[in-house]
């Protein structure tokens, strides 16, 4: 029956308010349900389905209604794509039956599918493709669908085509868009990573941030670090953060192969457990009854030697995700370099300490030692001529008394030079007055300061240890070396250095030939100035006296 003019215009307005609909809700599968109930509604049909196609034209989802879940679910099969439904996926135009069992490709229906007669079934086209199609079965009010219903149901595809379209472009932007947030979180973890093991040479500290950063980024309650000993066949746990720490320590030790812990080292190879229950490599009873479901192991790599283990752990039943253990993997190659190049450092502290001992041990002996038994000498040569020649007994006991202050001259400037010193909270200035203050008291010289018009606030803690510390061993060598009578201390500015001179007029030294003698003092001095982003000349004439002068820059950040 076909359709007076006021009927085709009220559908056709209904048609536009029901397209006006589809574009509320963006989520594909809200989408494909509304698109086949107003097929349903514009064409009176008691049945309709919408099918949707992959992009290799093959049927990837099937959304139908007029039908309840229970009798969905007593259907034998889905719908395959054979019949008519294949005959759809393959032609741009509708296809109207009056019966579906008389067309030659209809295959009938699966058992427990109701009956079906009439038959509507109409393309869903772009330009370039069709994306699915729209199904109609049992016309309610006729015998068989018109072609006014295959016009309104045709205007509905077109606007099913753009719907659709867009709802697929929106969900891949989602996917960009948490693909980019996922790369993001990704990326901020290797930052802090890459900030931490670049910014400490510190082994704890270097551990506790590695370890606080992967916990976070993984979300787990807690997380341990074993080390591998020098026997290289045991791992001791040297850090534990988060929850149940009681329950993480019944067990700190293990050896390479056995538990998680020590096949992870074993294999170099990160070990996962979604299961910890059921998991018969898993040793630690303790975490099992604390509620842990899983755990993530990551050897400590640095080249190819093992460093240790990480492991995170957690309540959660969600699996972690293969990114997070690729994540993991970077982040173990370096957290294992950064930890041998700690424990590199913290070797090459204890050699220089070592050195600087032996060097102070070595002056001792030459000097101090040396100078007291001489003195020792002359006071047995005094014995021997007491009673004989008591002038030259006084002589010579006066000249061991000297010797005995000399020493005592020494040791104290000794004293001074090996000192901890620190500035504290007294700033640079306070500092070298307190150096000064202490170097008259020890070795009875003059020193004269000429104090800045600057507070030198704007050096940073570390341009004014360097620059206090260098003080500090230039009053040391000319208590020790230079034998000075006088030294001048100044400080003063430029619009971009801070500058120190302190010049002795003790007994200098060849310059030229410096390079062949220098000792820790002087290196320490240069490498003391650069490290705080200056630089320091060092230049002495013999019988004249020495001259340092550092210089740091001003208003640079360390």
């Amino acid at each position: 029956m076909l359709l007076t003019r006021e009927q085709l215009q009220e559908r056709l307005f209904a048609l536009h308010r029901a397209s006006l609909e589809l574009v509320k809700d963006v989520s594909l599968e809200t989408l494909l349900e509304r698109i086949a109930s107003t097929a349903c509604e514009q064409a009176g049909a008691r049945y309709a389905a919408l099918g949707v196609l992959n992009d290799e034209g093959k049927l990837q989802q099937f959304i139908a209604v007029g039908m309840s879940r229970d009798e969905i679910k007593r259907i034998a099969h889905p719908p395959m794509g054979h019949g008519l439904i294949g005959e759809l996926m393959n032609t741009e135009v509708p296809l109207r039956l009056p019966v579906i069992q008389k067309h030659p490709r209809s295959v009938g229906f699966p058992s427990h599918h109701p009956h079906m007669a009439s038959f509507l079934g109409v393309p869903i086209r772009t330009v370039e493709r069709q994306l699915g199609q729209i199904y109609l079965t049992e016309k309610l009010d006729a015998a068989e669908f018109s072609s006014d219903d295959e016009m309104i149901i045709q205007m509905l595809a077109t606007y099913a085509a753009t719907a659709i379209t867009n709802a697929r472009l929106i969900d891949q932007m989602k996917e960009r868009d948490a693909a980019l947030t996922r790369r993001n979180v990704d990326m901020s973890l290797m930052n802090g990573i890459a900030t931490t093991l670049t910014s400490s040479l510190e082994l704890d500290e270097i551990l506790n941030k590695t370890l606080g950063l992967v916990m976070n980024y993984m979300k787990v309650e807690a997380g341990e670090i074993f080390l591998l000993e020098e026997d290289k066949t045991t791992l001791r746990m040297v850090l534990h953060r988060g929850q149940a720490a009681e329950a993480f320590w019944t067990r700190n030790m293990f050896n390479i192969g056995d538990g998680f812990i020590g096949i992870a080292a074993k294999t170099r190879q990160p070990l996962i457990s979604h299961d910890l229950a059921n998991d018969e490599n898993f040793m630690r009873e303790a975490l099992v009854q604390a509620g842990f479901q899983q755990i993530a192991c990551i050897p400590l790599i640095s080249g190819e030697n093992l460093m240790g283990v990480m492991s995170v752990v957690t309540r959660s039943s969600t699996p972690f995700e293969e990114r997070s253990t690729q994540m993991l993997t970077a982040v173990g190659t370096w957290a294992g370099l950064a930890i041998e190049n700690a424990r590199l450092h913290a070797n090459a502290r204890r050699l220089a300490v070592l050195e600087e001992r032996n060097r102070i041990g070595m002056d001792l002996h030459d000097g101090i030692i040396q100078s007291i038994y001489g003195v020792g000498l002359a006071l047995e040569g005094a014995q021997h001529i007491l009673n004989e020649d008591p002038i030259t007994t006084k002589e010579k006991i006066d000249h061991a008394i000297y010797g005995l202050n000399q020493a005592i001259r020494d040791i104290r400037a000794y004293i001074l030079d090996l000192r901890p010193r620190q500035l504290g909270n007294e700033g640079l200035l306070s500092g070298i007055k307190r150096l000064i203050t202490e170097y008259r008291a020890n070795t009875f010289s003059e020193v004269h300061f000429t104090v800045p018009d600057s507070d030198m606030k704007e050096l940073t803690q570390t341009q004014s240890l360097a620059l206090f510390h260098i003080c500090q061993e230039a009053l040391a060598n000319a208590a020790k070396h230079a034998k000075a009578k006088i030294v001048q201390v100044a400080l003063w500015t430029t619009d971009d250095r801070v500058l120190m001179e302190v010049r002795d007029d003790g007994k200098g030294f060849d310059a030229d030939q410096k390079h062949t003698f220098i000792g820790h003092g002087l290196a320490n001095m240069l490498t003391r100035a650069r490290s705080a982003g200056g630089d320091a000349d060092i230049s002495s004439t013999i019988g004249e006296g020495t001259t340092v002068l550092v210089w740091v820059p001003r208003g640079i950040k360390q």
